[in-house]
């Protein structure tokens, strides 16, 4: 008879420390503002959204903005070194420099071979991020 007393008086102790454990929870829950998460990421840079994109454009589109445009790593990367990491808004590019810095690779972006882009779309490309920064796109 006693043993059924301390398993009935343990089992209301369970009880009571698990509803006094839910209740806490209940009070130290974020308002619901702060549970909505982060904001969403920027629409991705594509051919489809810019349709009159020029050659080096396009190829910068298909090759380069996965990485280098709004909510692209290589983006997030640069904002910590530069004060404007957008490629395209850049106004301190060079041909040579985007050139040179996509072959031989730079911080963590790896080389680009010439397997992957030739060297006459490099140029295309390179000439468009040098004349982006201008107002060119």
């Amino acid at each position: 008879m006693m043993r059924r007393g301390w398993m009935t008086l343990a089992a209301s102790a369970m009880v009571l420390a698990g509803a006094a454990c839910g209740r806490a929870n209940e009070s130290a829950s974020p308002p619901a503002e702060a549970s909505k998460g982060p904001p969403p990421l920027p629409a991705p840079e594509t051919v489809s959204s810019r349709p009159k994109a020029g050659p080096g454009e396009r190829l910068y589109l298909e090759k380069c903005a996965m990485c280098h445009g709004p909510g692209g790593m290589g983006t997030g990367l640069l904002a910590r070194r530069t004060d404007q990491p957008l490629l395209e808004k850049r106004t301190d590019l060079t041909v040579d420099y985007v050139v040179q810095a996509a072959r031989m690779g730079i911080g963590n972006m790896p080389a680009i071979p010439r397997g992957e882009v030739s060297d006459a779309d490099m140029n295309l490309i390179a000439r468009h991020l040098a004349r982006a920064g201008e107002g060119g796109q």
